[in-house]
């Protein structure tokens, strides 16, 4: 079977990134991989292979209307005459999300007539998603318009699964693969950074890591912490992760007042080292389709504390696992903090449980094996 990829994470022109490596092991499964990938041209992105059979392709676009074409033009040059050979059903077109790669895919699918994979990352049919913004509700009416017309769909957890048969689509359709987590490598990894040692003010740490964006709900967290810090003041909030909401969060955390005990650190590549010297791991997402931060933090054995998404109540369980409340409930969140710091050995305990519940994930051979049946499952117009 041949894969042809439709998305939009521009990492994969980065070597030895995660997804680099991904591939590189989805390239032992298939014939040939190729991924287009959205890029501007000014991000000066260039068609490379990262492996005997895998390669990637910038659609190179000054203007965001011109993706469709550019698409067009190099998926064109990929199949060549696919369409007139009897090879065309041995080839499976796969968007990472049902909106605009899934729009590229659906038409790459309609020209050449070859099977339509649709790939769910985000809990799209979470009403906080499309409260979002006018185009996330554009997005969910492009997903409902692709989703009836795919031959497969893969989701990244069972909350969207649900999601999508309570829409009324056919679990028949839908196959679950999480994304994947090297375990061994976190657990593995040695202590590089000691943040208690390096925010040594502080003598409860709380580390969050994620995109700075709107729908992570960071505000809530520096909320709680200008709640918590007059009782706690040695308490410190540590946000590894960049995004455009960073400034409007720095000057939320002025604004409050707990400025000295938000700390914005940037990207790492070493977040085993964080999750191994922290305290508390906190998640205030609005939506997620999975969290895979969530994971990491839990095989560290650091206990999580999470909004009611993405793998809340399926890997991690409320009070055993790891502690989950309502989206948005500033309340919950700080009884939650307060918990964990007057309770350390409730909290150790947590901590324990979820190592425990991580030892039952998928080692990498069957992740692969599965990714593999769940593609050459698809069948074009099943």
């Amino acid at each position: 079977m041949k894969l042809l990829v439709i998305g939009s994470d521009r990492n994969l022109f980065k070597k030895d990134s995660d997804i680099w490596n991904r591939y590189l092991d989805y390239g032992k499964l298939f014939k040939e991989i190729h991924i287009i990938v959205f890029s501007h041209r000014k991000l000066s992105n260039k068609d490379i292979k990262i492996g005997d059979n895998v390669f990637v392709y910038s659609t190179d676009h000054i203007f965001k209307s011109f993706y469709l074409w550019n698409i067009y033009k190099i998926s064109k040059k990929i199949l060549k005459s696919v369409p007139l050979s009897v090879d065309s059903h041995s080839w499976v077109v796969s968007s990472q999300d049902p909106f605009e790669s899934g729009l590229a895919a659906w038409m790459i699918k309609k020209i050449y007539k070859i099977s339509l994979q649709i790939q769910i990352h985000t809990d799209l049919f979470s009403p906080y998603f499309a409260k979002e913004s006018f185009m996330n509700k554009l997005r969910v009416l492009l997903a409902k318009f692709l989703l009836v017309r795919a031959d497969g769909i893969r989701v990244v957890s069972e909350r969207i699964k649900n999601s999508l048969i309570t829409s009324g689509y056919s679990s028949n359709n839908i196959a679950v693969l999480p994304i994947f987590v090297d375990t061994e490598a976190i657990k593995s990894a040695p202590i590089k950074i000691d943040l208690h040692k390096k925010y040594s003010q502080f003598n409860f740490i709380i580390l969050m890591a994620s995109r700075l964006t709107k729908e992570k709900n960071i505000g809530l967290a520096i909320e709680a912490m200008a709640g918590l810090a007059e009782k706690y003041r040695k308490i410190g909030l540590v946000v590894t992760g960049d995004g455009p909401e960073l400034g409007s969060l720095q000057a939320k955390a002025k604004e409050l007042k707990v400025a000295e005990n938000v700390v914005f650190v940037g990207w790492t590549d070493d977040l085993p080292s964080l999750y191994k010297t922290s305290d508390l791991f906190l998640l205030t997402s609005n939506y997620e389709g999975y969290g895979r931060t969530i994971i990491e933090a839990m095989v560290a054995g650091l206990p999580v504390v999470t909004t009611d998404v993405g793998l809340a109540g399926e890997v991690l369980k409320n009070k055993e696992s790891g502690i989950v409340i309502l989206v948005g409930d500033k309340k919950a969140l700080m009884a939650a903090i307060e918990n964990s710091i007057l309770n350390k050995e409730e909290l150790s305990h947590i901590g324990r449980n979820a190592v425990g519940v991580t030892e039952n994930l998928m080692i990498k051979e069957q992740y692969l094996e599965l990714y593999r049946k769940i593609t050459e499952s698809i069948n074009y117009g099943k």
